[in-house]
């Protein structure tokens, strides 16, 4: 009882007027690095439209889809999304002087894992939406494919 009121009168002055303009400044570095993670997936599958519109292979096409079930694990491929992310470490360095915010490396960790989680949900989307067993008129696979893509975009 003695110590909720201190507590609370100083969260309500020195920290609450703080968190919007925090929320902000942290979602720049955050958002960006999920919009990479969004091009990445459509450029990945825009080769994969490619490659079949050049080859007509059903074969090559099943091999593409399982090799994008790959990318959230493809640490090269993934990088540019996770580097987005690390500009948290300078913004957060602010936070750390200012509010005592320790563990940095774990929220950029943990926001990195996330953007793993959603390439993976991505491509796993991708693949119960759209396999290439089923399809029977190669014609309209390429458009198939840009249909399941803008799918899971959205």
């Amino acid at each position: 009882a003695t110590v909720s009121e201190p507590a609370q009168k100083c969260c309500t002055e020195n920290i609450q007027p703080f968190l919007t303009s925090i929320l902000e400044e942290l979602m720049g570095p955050v958002s960006s690095g999920f919009t990479e993670v969004r091009s990445l997936f459509d450029k990945e599958v825009n080769e994969i439209i490619q490659d079949f519109q050049k080859t007509n292979d059903i074969m090559k096409l099943k091999e593409n889809v399982n090799q994008l079930m790959n990318l959230p694990f493809n640490s090269v491929k993934m990088e540019p999304c996770y580097l987005k992310v690390n500009l948290l470490q300078e913004l957060l360095q602010d936070l750390k002087s200012r509010f005592k915010v320790y563990h940095i490396d774990f929220v950029i960790q943990r926001t990195q894992n996330f953007m793993q989680e959603l390439m993976e949900n991505a491509v796993y989307t991708f693949e119960q939406l759209f396999s290439p067993s089923h399809q029977a008129d190669s014609a309209k696979v390429a458009t198939t494919i840009e249909k399941v893509k803008l799918r899971v975009l959205k």
